[in-house]
């Protein structure tokens, strides 16, 4: 029982981590796509919108570093403005040239603006309180059971070895991701 909860909490941290993952190398992806792609605007307008990008990703390199609070709110205000400001860029030019170009021009912008909520999303989907309130219980247990097994310590010598162990391991993925 107790090797399925620890396993299934892991389980729940890498894949959370690998969804984050995921989400966050989509993200590059669509920057980087919609710089190279802003080069099919008119000379004016592909400046400008290879401009902003540069801008956006130091802002999101920000919100992925460790920060206070309002700094992240700050960061936040700042990649709206910036998203805002990416979108009213490339408008005028998609509409006064509406063609193949121009629409792939403007699906990447909605890429790149949808890519940012995705990873918002992920971020936000963390591992439960309740999840770590039971695996510190659950440490709390085994340790006091270990403790106790320690009147026969020659023969339980493996269980010393492999169950702290075990729970540390468990901790740390969470922790961790």
């Amino acid at each position: 029982m107790l090797a399925l909860i620890i396993g299934f909490t892991f389980s729940m941290a890498i894949d959370r981590h690998d969804q984050r993952e995921i989400f966050e190398e989509g993200e590059a992806n669509a920057i980087g796509t919609e710089y190279l792609r802003a080069d099919l605007l008119p000379p004016k307008a592909s400046a400008a919108t290879k401009e902003l990008p540069l801008k956006y990703v130091d802002q999101r390199i920000l919100f992925y570093s460790k920060q206070s609070s309002e700094k992240i709110q700050e960061i936040r205000d700042k990649t709206d403005q910036l998203q805002t400001a990416l979108w009213n860029e490339i408008v005028p030019a998609v509409r006064a040239q509406a063609n193949p170009v121009t629409a792939l021009v403007a699906s990447g912008m909605n890429d790149v603006l949808n890519s940012q909520g995705y990873v918002q999303a992920a971020w936000w989907n963390r591992i439960p309180f309740t999840a770590w309130a039971l695996m510190a219980a659950i440490a709390t247990c085994a340790n006091l059971l270990v403790g106790f097994g320690a009147r026969n310590f020659e023969k339980n010598i493996g269980l010393f070895m492999i169950f702290p162990f075990v729970i540390s391991v468990s901790f740390f993925f969470n922790c961790r991701y």
